[in-house]
């Protein structure tokens, strides 16, 4: 039975991007919530019926940084068009008529190349990434490899011509990868208003936590039907269709495409749009990208058939918003056989009496209320004026077919770990400060509910009600069979109980500060907030600091166990990266079955068991945050601005997906933080803008030369607002017999993302060794099979490399080098790694195994540079010197190395100590006055705008168990982790031969 326990006492046990304002100054610094403050910009998915609906007023009285698009009356827009952090990709130009023959790479005899500083084909942004060595060993049966294979300096040793900034190098205009490569200067976009300073831990909340870039805010109009047949024409609008695969051609008077953010993209990848095209090129430039005609042709080529969908993507601020169309009651029209939505590529005959579905090719009756007649290109007069005529993604307005249930409210439930190790290492203050501010970002409105609980080795749910002068603790004791104590008022309207949450947050510190429970009963807690939700569904935001050792779902120390059993955990060590139990799994489905998506903030100093805890997570739609080793100074910062981006980032909750595909093609499986209960259908409790989905695709017949093969992925999902929406991506690639054309189309980062996922789904059940074979075959195939068909004939000594896939060795030696597939890692690190990279997007994909590296002890020596960011160093160590100081960052977190003999002066200017020896080992960024700390902030604000995502920076030095840690991510140098990239190189070389003779 509850118990009442006050608190505190005793208790048991637009389509251009508008010029930056006058008075925008992205260095600012005064004003600690300057960053917070200016996210306040935001408002997702808000209705007008909402109150506080249009952008909230800047902190400096600056406008948004991205002006409001223009909508066309008659079209609502889905969500406003916020934006990740990061600069505006340029436009690529291509040839009007690409070059007979496939481009390739090759490795001649006794030619020095230079190392390209422009960033990789198929990726958005430079990682430092360089092509292969010029030539091979003559020992190895190769050509003769030079004494000082690449220049030190990183400069191509011919000289090209860059493009436009941000721009990246057209496959064809560079035959060969080694005479030199387009340079493509440093992204550079605005830095972000930011404060690094520390905050405050305290029972109260944190005071000037940093918080995350601003971004775009549009209002939207209210619902409206279609268009009629007589309505007035809508003007041209930017392209909305955001896919990495490109589309049919179809004719359009809209105007250039612009890039865009994108949900979707596919190995191998669409071609490029025409010219007018409503369905735009998307944030990373892309290539000419086929599907295969046949099975056989796929698997001559050893590449993977699948697409990356990213249904809720962030589309670019110089986009138009995704636009909302309402069909009322009848709900869209859709294909009467395969159940296909309307869209673009849909063609209308008889005069738009009748429409052949894309997909299947069935011919159906025009609904009455939306015929129109056709003009004289064939297209229907309308189609300009209708979004689902004329974009690649929309969303309808669901009718009462697609509801089973009233659509759910927004509720967020906190469920806090009070243990004794999480109050004393700050875990439990940071969460609460977090929340405490996190609280005015929550959607307005009377449909938005909260709730609130603790845990150690017991659970407390605290009652909010208004009527209460202060919250009243509720402490359940049964930990083998829970319940909710007044079910009714632990989930209350935040609007109803938001003084008495502020205070309970400023006083949960203080209560438990004199724990000394040092048990977990995570399993039972969970558990116990799901049953308070079971009736609404909703978001489960658990902050776990220490092993769950009580109650259901109790776990041991498994890693410690291996360890003692040496031989035994070498054999099977990959056993330890699976759930100890079934039960979190069992937990897991019912709680998706019930739309409750769980998010685990893990603050830890230990073992914790991420394998196991992790499966709820990523069965839910969730995912895992990971702080080891906490620290209360360091970390409390990006505890907080991830927990705000978690509730403010555009999403859905209670979403169903399904990927639809033209005959001949069919989803063989997906793979990502999802619940499948049918083949067809993927189950998401919660889905946001950063969660990317792994479709495998497979033929079951034959495609014919020279037709189109269709995709739709469409996502039914409930908004923040309890709006029931359709969001619906369409996507229509050339099919080709001719194996040269997949190689010319290969997009290097989706077939290296595939890569990524497909290693990570195997690490838990495959011993490590095994993984890294597999990972390496599968690149050594795919450039045998271009060597073998492809390739004009020439030396059997040259090692020849596909231009579009010319750094896949590269990345590849990277990944097998990476902290998932290392036999030295943690398991709690493994463990997390894969899941990470379980949900991780494409652009994400190759800087998580090739980190970024900037020098950043000489940034204001470079005169007439423009870009805020330094060129982009290889990750050899060659590179690093020891009079240098370093920044090495993979979109998760920050390492910055001190050389042995760094000028003290420089030190002190950017750190504020004058000796590599006082180097701390808890860092918490600040910028002093003088030039060259102010330009290094605006680097790591730069840096977590375009991974939206706040950094956790580590000091490495010299010596030093961290200096290692650092020159274990040189992936270019041969270490205990594998071979050096030139070995490497010769190995795949030799495997070539072999396999050819």
């Amino acid at each position: 039975m509850a118990a009442p326990v006050p608190p505190g006492a005793p208790r048991p046990g637009a389509n251009a991007r508008q010029p930056t304002p006058p008075n925008f100054n992205p260095n600012y610094q005064t004003n600690p919530n300057s960053l917070a403050d200016n996210m306040q910009n935001l408002n997702l998915n808000r209705p007008l019926s909402m109150p506080n609906y249009g952008p909230r007023p800047s902190p400096f009285g600056q406008q948004p940084p991205f002006p409001q698009s223009a909508v066309s009356a008659g079209f609502p827009v889905a969500s406003p068009p916020m934006s990740r952090p990061g600069p505006s990709p340029g436009l690529v130009g291509r040839p009007a008529v690409p070059p007979t023959g496939p481009p390739q790479s090759t490795l001649p005899a006794s030619v020095s190349p230079g190392r390209p500083v422009g960033p990789p084909v198929g990726y958005p942004s430079p990682f430092g990434s360089r092509p292969p060595p010029a030539s091979l060993s003559s020992s190895t049966g190769g050509a003769v490899l030079p004494s000082s294979t690449f220049p030190s300096s990183g400069i191509p040793s011919v000289g090209v011509a860059p493009p436009p900034t941000g721009a990246r190098p057209s496959p064809f205009v560079s035959s060969s990868p080694l005479t030199g490569v387009p340079a493509v200067p440093a992204s550079s976009a605005p830095g972000g208003l930011l404060s690094n300073g520390p905050p405050a831990i305290s029972s109260g909340a944190l005071t000037g936590a940093p918080r995350f870039p601003p971004a775009a805010s549009i209002s939207q109009p209210p619902f409206q039907t279609p268009p009629t047949m007589m309505s007035a024409r809508a003007p041209a609008q930017a392209p909305t269709m955001r896919s990495v695969l490109g589309s049919s051609a179809v004719s359009s008077t809209s105007a250039s495409p612009v890039p865009s953010a994108s949900p979707f993209s596919a190995v191998p990848q669409a071609r490029p749009p025409p010219p007018g095209s409503p369905y735009g090129p998307q944030t990373w430039p892309m290539q000419p990208q086929q599907i295969p005609c046949t099975a056989d042709l796929l698997t001559t080529s050893a590449m993977q058939l699948a697409l990356l969908v990213q249904p809720m993507a962030l589309p670019h601020p110089s986009e138009d918003p995704i636009q909302v169309v309402d069909f009322g009651e009848s709900g869209p029209v859709r294909c009467s056989r395969c159940k296909v939505y309307i869209n673009p590529f849909m063609k209308f005959v008889d005069q738009g009496r009748k429409f052949i579905c894309n997909l299947c090719g069935f011919t159906d009756d025009t609904p009455r209320d939306y015929h129109c007649n056709l003009g004289p290109d064939g297209r229907r007069r309308d189609a300009d004026e209708r979004p689902e005529l004329c974009r690649g993604t929309v969303e309808f307005v669901a009718s009462k077919e697609y509801m089973v249930r009233d659509p759910m409210p927004a509720v967020y439930f906190f469920l806090i770990d009070v243990s004794m190790n999480a109050v004393r290492t700050g875990a439990t203050a940071a969460a609460c400060s977090a929340i405490n501010q996190v609280i005015s970002d929550l959607p307005e409105g009377l449909r938005t509910l909260v709730g609130i609980a603790t845990f150690d080795s017991t659970i407390h749910f605290y009652n909010l009600k208004r009527a209460l002068q202060q919250p009243l603790m509720l402490i359940v004791p049964d930990i083998q069979d829970v319940y909710t104590p007044l079910q009714t008022d632990v989930i209350v309207q935040l609007s109803e109980c938001r003084q008495h949450l502020e205070l309970l947050l400023e006083n949960i510190p203080t209560m438990f500060q004199s724990s000394k429970t040092s048990e977990s009963c995570f399993g039972a807690a969970i558990k116990a907030a799901f049953l308070a939700m079971k009736s609404t569904g909703g978001k489960l935001l658990v902050f776990q600091s220490v092993l769950p050792s009580v109650g259901i779902g109790a776990l041991s120390s498994r890693e410690a166990e291996g360890r003692t059993n040496i031989s035994a955990g070498e054999k099977e060590a990959h056993k330890l990266l699976q759930p100890a139990d079934k039960v979190l799994k069992t937990m897991a489905i019912e709680f998706a079955e019930f739309q409750v998506c769980v998010d685990i903030f893990v603050t830890t100093q230990t073992y914790i068991d991420i394998a196991s805890i992790s499966v709820i997570p990523r069965t839910t739609g969730g995912q895992v945050y990971y702080y080891y080793p906490f620290s209360a100074v360091s970390d409390s910062a990006k505890l907080y601005n991830d927990l705000r981006w978690n509730i403010t980032r555009p999403q859905g909750f209670e979403a169903v997906m399904r990927v639809r595909c033209s005959q001949g093609i069919q989803v063989q499986d997906y793979s990502g933080n999802f619940c499948k209960r049918i083949p067809t259908d993927i189950d998401l409790p919660g889905i946001d803008c950063d969660k990317c989905i792994l479709v495998t695709l497979k033929h079951d017949d034959k495609l014919q030369d020279g037709s189109e093969c269709a995709f739709q992925c469409a996502l039914l999902y409930t908004t923040v607002y309890g709006q029931r929406r359709i969001r619906v991506t369409n996507l229509s690639l050339p099919c080709t017999n001719m194996l040269s054309n997949l190689f010319r189309s290969a997009d290097l980062d989706a077939q290296f993302a595939c890569f990524l996922k497909q290693a990570a789904i195997e690490i838990p059940t495959s011993p490590l060794m095994q993984v890294r074979e597999q990972v390496t075959n599968l690149c050594i195939n795919i450039l045998l099979s271009y060597r073998k068909f492809c390739a004009t004939v020439s030396s059997s000594g040259q090692l020849i490399l596909p231009e579009a896939l010319k750094l896949l060795p590269l990345y590849t030696l990277a990944l097998i080098k990476s902290t998932g597939l290392r036999n030295d890692g943690r398991i709690d690190d493994r463990s997390f790694w894969f899941n990470y990279v379980s949900y991780l997007s494409t652009p994400l994909a190759v800087p998580l195994v090739y980190s970024r590296m900037f020098a950043v002890h000489n940034l204001i020596s470079k005169d007439g540079d423009e870009s805020v960011l330094p060129p982009i160093i290889p990750l050899s160590s060659e590179h690093v010197s020891d009079d240098g100081i370093y920044l090495l960052e993979n979109g998760e977190d920050a390492l910055i190395y001190f050389g042995s003999s760094v000028d003290s002066s420089v030190l002190q200017q950017l750190f504020g100590f004058t000796s590599v020896d006082e180097v701390p080992t808890q860092f918490v960024m600040q910028q002093y006055d003088n030039p060259l700390s102010k330009k290094f902030n605006d680097v790591v604000n730069v840096i977590r705008r375009q991974r939206c995502s706040y950094l956790r920076l580590k000091l490495c030095k010299k010596g030093d168990p961290s200096g290692l840690l650092f020159f274990s991510c040189m992936v270019e140098d041969k270490n205990a982790s594998g071979p050096s990239y030139v070995e490497f190189l010769v190995h795949i070389h030799r495997q070539i031969q072999m396999k050819m003779s």
